[in-house]
């Protein structure tokens, strides 16, 4: 019995001191202070000027770059800027390199790291292509980044589409909705030849009709976080049945849902969900939060 005892305590040690050196790599790969746990931390909200707020925040692939979106708190002129490392210090934010004089937002890269994707108002050549976001690609060639293009999505074309995330397979997942914002809902769209095929849009809701935004889906494709459209916005779940079919949204835990919430995003490492936070322009921040997506303590 004795023995018993004194092996599960030195199971127990060790598995403590992995996960607090766990936390020590993260601290030294992120450049940060503190690691959260359950409990979400606010994430380098010095980034952002005193008269701006902030939409969002990913990293690369790399974790060696970390790209924000900023815009007035009138929600205009939205910018796209982004810090680096430097010798072991993050540098002082600069405009990222497909940021325009239009406006960007909703950025992604691809698993792989070799390619953007991002939402942007800069005019579309198509004639039948209102003006409105739309998502728009660039691409790592000879270690430059290609001028980007439109990405055509062909049912897609008079809609207003937005905050583009992609699987390893290439299927791309946004939201798209009226020009007016109405009817907001979350679709996918298969890459085939090089080119995107009809959307659908994805059944996630079982009951009564509701509107959603904001898509990250996994590389996997196992499983999407999105917001949910309402009086707030909330975070929420859903779990790939195969056979392109999605669990009923399942809602993140309180500690996460606490004040209106979008823009999820998960480190490339799978240890973090990033969103952004708040429930007025002056209390809005980027937060992020160890997460296991598997894990039913994330849920209620």
């Amino acid at each position: 019995m004795k023995i018993q005892i004194l092996s599960a305590f030195i199971i127990c040690a060790n598995l403590s001191c992995s996960i607090e050196n766990n936390k020590e790599d993260h601290k030294e790969i992120l450049l940060v202070n503190k690691i959260p746990d359950s409990r979400p931390l606010n994430f380098k909200k010095e980034l952002v000027p005193n008269n701006k707020i902030i939409h969002r925040g990913i990293f690369s692939p790399d974790l060696k770059e970390y790209y924000f979106t900023i815009s007035n708190k009138d929600f205009t002129d939205f910018d796209v800027l982004f810090i680096k490392k430097v010798k072991d210090k993050w540098s002082v934010p600069q405009e990222a390199f497909f940021n325009s004089d239009f406006n960007e937002h909703g950025m992604n890269f691809s698993p792989d790291g070799k390619t953007l994707y991002f939402s942007s108002t800069r005019p579309v050549i198509y004639n039948e292509v209102p003006t409105t976001w739309h998502i728009w690609k660039t691409e790592q060639k000879n270690e430059t980044w290609t001028k980007p293009v439109f990405v055509d999505i062909p049912n897609m074309r008079g809609k207003l589409v937005s905050h583009p995330s992609v699987s390893k397979s290439g299927t791309i997942y946004f939201h798209a909705s009226n020009l007016d914002y109405t009817e907001m809902n979350i679709y996918s769209s298969k890459r085939v030849n090089g080119k995107y095929e009809i959307a659908r849009k994805l059944n996630l809701s079982r009951g009564a009709e509701e509107n959603y935004c904001t898509p990250f889906v996994s590389p996997d494709e196992d499983y999407l976080i999105y917001a949910s459209v309402g009086t707030q916005l909330d975070l929420m779940i859903s779990f790939n049945n195969g056979d392109e079919n999605w669990t009923d949204p399942r809602v993140l835990d309180a500690k996460i849902n606490d004040g209106g919430q979008g823009n999820p995003y998960v480190t490339p490492d799978n240890n973090f969900l990033f969103f952004a936070t708040g429930k007025d322009p002056e209390n809005w921040y980027i937060k992020w939060v160890s997460f296991k997506p598997q894990s039913l303590n994330n849920y209620r």
